[in-house]
Order: structure tokens, then sequence, then C-alpha cells
């Protein structure tokens, strides 16, 4: 039996809660994670799968949807203890993801310092050092747009570029599930861009947005903010 499973991860850092969306698709032959969390997060990750009678041992894929290290920073630990795992990463991510060009969320961050009020400087430069402690991995696939799998009956990648230059996001083709990562977030009931100001490209992320919605998927996950049912 087909099954797309949501994960709902809470975890504070410091004094702020938050909750990430990690994504399982489980066939017969295939049991596909996307994205995994926080640097440090191998764990959490084991404990919430456990918790629906999943086990990370019989993943076969990991697929990342971007750059960051909320949805990279686990993959180091997790491929180190399952190594038989397949990391799949868009193409156009894939350099960034393996550390053979500098993580471009880092270089943003870096150009902002010099910016920031004195009393956020210690703040940005503990984000730049978070940043910098994210270990590459070596993609075992590159995807592109259009790229169809039999994962759950067939996925289709979708290139959502805007937040990173390469992000990805997953249709699942029969069930007509978009599985979004960052290229949306979840906002009062609304889909809007994830966090803007950030975005690498304003332009392309609001068209990737648009290009999401016009699937016409009955449900839409994303990674934060969680499931917007059509």
């Amino acid at each position: 039996m087909d099954e797309i499973i949501v994960l709902d991860i809470k975890f504070k850092f410091g004094e702020v809660e938050d909750v990430i969306h990690p994504v399982i698709l489980k066939d017969k032959a295939n049991m596909v994670l996307i994205d995994c969390g926080y640097t440090g997060f191998l764990p959490v990750i084991e404990k919430a799968m456990e918790e629906k009678n999943l086990f990370c041992g019989d993943l076969t894929h990991v697929l990342i949807t971007h750059q960051d290290h909320d949805h990279m920073g686990a993959l180091y630990e997790l491929k180190q203890k399952y190594p038989h795992i397949q990391v799949v990463v868009g193409r156009k991510e894939s350099l960034y993801v393996s550390g053979k060009l500098k993580s471009l969320r880092l270089e943003q961050a870096e150009a902002m310092q010099s910016n920031l009020p004195e009393e956020q400087k210690s703040f940005g430069l503990a984000f730049c050092n978070i940043l910098k402690s994210v270990r590459p991995v070596e993609a075992d696939l590159e995807v592109q747009d259009r790229d169809v799998f039999d994962w759950c009956g067939g996925c289709t990648i979708v290139e959502t570029p805007g937040h990173t230059p390469g992000h990805i996001s997953v249709y699942v083709n029969q069930k007509k599930i978009m599985i979004a990562g960052d290229a949306a977030v979840l906002e009062n009931g609304e889909l809007a861009i994830a966090n803007p100001q950030y975005a690498l490209d304003l332009k392309e992320a609001e068209a990737s947005l648009h290009k999401i919605m016009t699937y016409g998927a009955k449900e839409i996950i994303c990674y934060h903010g969680g499931i917007l049912i059509a």
C-alpha cells in the first residue's frame, strides 16, 4: 500500500519553539525521506519515524529539496549510519549540498553581518557558525524538472527555484499531493512565500509559488506550516 507520512517534529532552540514537517513516501519497494532536519537531528528523525512504526534503516532514498541547514543538516549523520540510502538532490543544487560550492545561505548571512545592529551581531555570527557546521554529502542521484520516479505509483520532480536556485518540490501524481519544501509556507491557512526577505531570487520564488498552485493538488505539504487541503 502506498503511503505518504508527514512527520510533525516539534523542538526548541533556546526559547523559540518551532516545528518542521519532513515527509516519507512509502510503497512496497521504496521508502523515501524528503528532507532531514538540522545538524544533530538524526536521533530526532529516528524517534519520529519509530513513533509511526517506521525505521531509518528501511529507507531507500533521502531527497533533499535544497541546501539550507534545516533541510540537509542531518544528512551527513544519516548517510554515515545508513550508507545504503541513496541521496537524491536537484542538479542545480548538488554542488552546494556536496560542498563543492560555498553555501549561498552562508554567503548571504556573511554579507548581512556588517549591516546588522550591534545588538544582533552576536546572533548573526552564531548563525554563520551554524551554517558552517553543516557537513557536505555527495549526491548519489541528481534530478531535474519533470524527472519521474515510481515511488508511490509515480512522482514527478518539480523545479521550484527562488528560495534557492536549485530548490525542488515533489508531486505525487496519483494522489495529487505536492510536497513543496520551502517553495511555499502555510501561514494562517494560506500559502505564501517562505521568508521572502531571504529568498535568493524573489521573482523566481513568486513564479514557483504560482507553479505549485497550477498543479491543482488536493494537498500541499509545506515543510514549515504543514498541510493545506484544497
